[in-house]
Order: structure tokens, then C-alpha cells, then sequence
């Protein structure tokens, strides 16, 4: 909320820059999505009667992907941001990339609309599924488990498409950033470069992104099990606790990284 406010003022004040309305888009994404959270576990664990009798379920479920694709594309773009801002390769590709960091940025959010596309039918079957499994013994005896789960991974294709982007510009600019202070140590002045500490700050937002994504994962294939054994509410508790510590830890190290956000 608070990286929301600081940059809506720039853009009232008209100037809000590409990395501003990522940070923007990033943060509204994520006050959404965390209060989908809060609201999707309380009722799991004190009105599971309700969540599906109500179609609950279904209106949360689809606010779910819609909020969670955005907050990953925006946090994946970011990430691609700070690459080609920061990393310093010779090589073509990454220069026809950097030159053209205005056009390439869009195209991830049609990336995003894409995901959507593919994610939302699959959602739709898996929520039919469910309300079958509600009511239908003989359904829960025939749905394999791996028929379940396969069921998941097409749900989060889009999620794996942005993760591996993140994760490719985050190894390439470790490279950058080895071969930057190989280099300075050949030729040390004695003073600290700025490039270096720029590179430096870079990568513990990236690196903590990883992390962070890597952690989300795991609680959501924590929660994932839970549809497996519903009986178990301690197992849902521990997957949403994990999988909400990604959205709130991220924001917090993105506001303590960005100077004019720690000034505010």
C-alpha cells in the first residue's frame, strides 16, 4: 500500500517512470491479493460450509488468479527492469534488448492477458470438478490424485513462464555483476563505485525475489495437498502462511532498496 501511495503522488505530479508504474501496478496487485488471502483462509478454516455452499469458492478463485498472475508479471518485469538497466553484456541480443526496454515491457503485460486466457478455462474445470467432489462420492473414488495435480500445474502455467524469466535475468546479472568486480579488482582505486553498489543492491531484491518465489511454491503445494486430505487443517494453515510470507516480504525489501521510498 505504501509503494501504491508514494507513486501515485509522482503520478499526480506527473512524473511516474516506467519503474514507478511497475512498483504501482506491483503494489495494488499485492494489497489485493493478500486481503484474497486472509479472506480465502478464514473461511477454510471457520466457514468451510459456507465457502462452498455460497459460491465463494468460485468468485475467490478467480479474483486468486486474476491478482496472483498480475503481481507475478509485474514483480517479473521489475525484475527484467533492473536487468537491463543494471547488467552490462556486449553481446547483441542483450543490447537490441536494452535498447528497446520501452517495447519489450508492454509485451510482458500482454504475456499476462495471455495467462489469463489459458488459466481461466482450466480454472473453470477445476472448480466443476470440485463441486462434483462435494456431493459425489464416486467422482472422489475415480479423480486420481495425479489427474489432480496435472490439473494444478496447467492452472499455474503461466506462474512457471514468469518464474523461469526471473530466473534467468537473475543468474545473468550474477554474471555481470562477477565479471564487474573482476574487473575492478584489476584496476582498484581505493574508492567505491557506484555501479558496484548499484549491481549489489539489484541483486538482494532479485535474489530475495527467488527466494521469496521459491517459498510461495512450496505453501502452494502445501495448500494443493490440503484438497487431497481436507480433514487436515493444520496442513492449509502452514501451505497459507508460507505462500503469503512471498507478497509481504518482497514489498518489504523492495521499499527498504528504493531510496525515495525510504525518504518517504
Amino acid at each position: 500500500g505504501f509503494i501504491g501511495l508514494v507513486n501515485c503522488i509522482d503520478c499526480v505530479k506527473k512524473k511516474l517512470s516506467m519503474h514507478g508504474f511497475l512498483l504501482t501496478g506491483l503494489a495494488i496487485s499485492r494489497i489485493c491479493l493478500i486481503w484474497i488471502i486472509i479472506i480465502d483462509g478464514l473461511m477454510h478454516v471457520f466457514a468451510e460450509d459456507m465457502y462452498y455452499l455460497n459460491n465463494l469458492f468460485e468468485y475467490l478463485s478467480y479474483m486468486w488468479v486474476v491478482l496472483n498472475h498480475s503481481s507475478i508479471c509485474f514483480a517479473t518485469s521489475l525484475n527484467i527492469f533492473y536487468f537491463l538497466k543494471i547488467a552490462n553484456f556486449s553481446h547483441y541480443v542483450f543490447l537490441w534488448l536494452k535498447g528497446r526496454i520501452n517495447r519489450i515491457l508492454p509485451l510482458l503485460m500482454g504475456s499476462l492477458l495471455i495467462s489469463w486466457l489459458i488459466t481461466i478455462p482450466q480454472l473453470a474445470k477445476s472448480i466443476n470438478d470440485q463441486k462434483m467432489k462435494t456431493g459425489n462420492i464416486t467422482w472422489q473414488i475415480k479423480m486420481k490424485k495425479s489427474d489432480f495435480f496435472v490439473q494444478q500445474v496447467a492452472i499455474n502455467l503461466g506462474i512457471i513462464f514468469f518464474f523461469t524469466l526471473s530466473l534467468i535475468t537473475c543468474s545473468l546479472l550474477i554474471i555481470s555483476l562477477w565479471r564487474h568486480r573482476r574487473h575492478m579488482q584489476f584496476n582498484a582505486t581505493g574508492f567505491r563505485d557506484p555501479s558496484t553498489e548499484a549491481h549489489v543492491k539489484a541483486m538482494k531484491v532479485l535474489i530475495s525475489f527467488i527466494i521469496l518465489f521459491i517459498l510461495y511454491f512450496i505453501g502452494y503445494a502445501i495448500e494443493i495437498s490440503y484438497y487431497t486430505v481436507p480433514e487436515n487443517k493444520l496442513l492449509f494453515i502452514s501451505g497459507m502462511t508460507t505462500t503469503a510470507i512471498y507478497p509481504w516480504g518482497h514489498s518489504f525489501i523492495l521499499i527498504l532498496g528504493n531510496s525515495k521510498l525510504k525518504q518517504a
